[in-house]
């Protein structure tokens, strides 16, 4: 059998992409080259690796097996190339990273440090929602994964850089905005916008309602943080959203962070990889500086000082 491995990164390109045209713009060749190439690995293998179905690109039998093997190979030589780079000295190499969508208001801050620090070493990273980035942790696609609800069926190293507060929050001028203090029996009334099943911010906030048996009335479930404040600043309802997700521009004349019992409710954001991964140089330097670093997060929050001098008292 004769496989190249350039064949076998055009490959996995196409596990990712699902596409040809995907393949093409992500290794930055041309679509007939991608197609001759991954006709000759088929070739070579002597099945075929996938198949159009309804439009859609789909792994064969084969193709899924073959995807393994390549993806422990690339990975393999990846961390070869860092380890001979680590005997010379260098800091360098690839540093690939999945984060729910939450964090993206701090992690490329996070990123542009520690790329300044280290301008040897190549930065991929992922922003998706949580489903997605459990996603990529199941097939071991990167170096590490940052999120605050991390699934309980997988064994993993999971470590905590960062509290996570959620609060509630309503448009600037609603009828509970300047009271110094509410019950959550209080909102039963109010309807509710909340994230979409499964984040975690949600999971957070069905835990927590759960535990004190209170049932919201929820007007919509979105994807976007972004979506979510804008729709609660035209009056369509209370919120609870991450302190970190607040923060960005955050403005006091449209929004209202509300002073609830039980809020905010304490959560945290981890750095996460498969429990026993060998962790390449790079994604090693990544969260040592996380963890030194994630301080400096903190400093950026904009939000009412009021917030965090509850936090501390919980």
């Amino acid at each position: 059998m004769s496989v190249t491995f350039r064949q076998l990164k055009l490959f996995l390109a196409l596990t990712e992409t699902r596409s040809i045209t995907g393949v093409a713009r992500k290794m930055h060749v041309s679509q007939p080259t991608v197609s001759m190439q991954l006709r000759e690995l088929a070739e070579s293998v002597g099945l075929p690796l996938y198949e159009i179905i309804s439009k859609r690109l789909a792994l064969t039998a084969a193709g899924e097996e073959l995807a393994i093997s390549a993806r422990a190979m690339v990975n393999e030589w990846s961390a070869f190339e860092e380890r001979i780079g680590e005997m010379q000295g260098l800091t360098r190499g690839q540093l690939r990273i999945s984060v729910v969508s939450t964090a993206k208001y701090f992690i490329p801050r996070l990123l542009g440090a520690f790329c300044r620090k280290y301008p040897e070493i190549e930065v991929s990273l992922e922003v998706l929602n949580r489903e997605g980035v459990v996603n990529r942790l199941r097939g071991n696609l990167d170096d590490c994964y940052v999120m605050s609800m991390p699934p309980t069926d997988l064994e993993l190293e999971k470590r905590i850089f960062m509290a996570n507060p959620l609060v509630v929050i309503a448009p600037s001028g609603h009828r509970l905005a300047q009271q110094t203090r509410l019950e959550l029996r209080q909102l039963i009334q109010e309807r509710f916008i909340l994230r979409e099943r499964g984040s975690g911010t949600r999971l957070a906030c069905d835990a927590f309602f759960s535990a004190h048996d209170f049932k919201p009335t929820v007007r919509l479930e979105l994807g976007s943080n972004e979506a979510i404040k804008q729709s609660v600043a035209g009056g369509m309802g209370l919120s609870v959203i991450s302190v970190h997700a607040l923060s960005e521009h955050y403005d006091a004349e449209a929004l209202n962070v509300l002073n609830v019992d039980g809020f905010p409710i304490q959560s945290n954001w981890y750095s996460v990889t498969p429990l026993g991964k060998r962790l390449s140089p790079p994604a090693s330097a990544f969260l040592e500086y996380l963890k030194a670093h994630a301080m400096d997060v903190e400093s950026h929050k904009t939000v009412p000082p009021q917030v965090f001098e509850s936090e501390s008292k919980r």
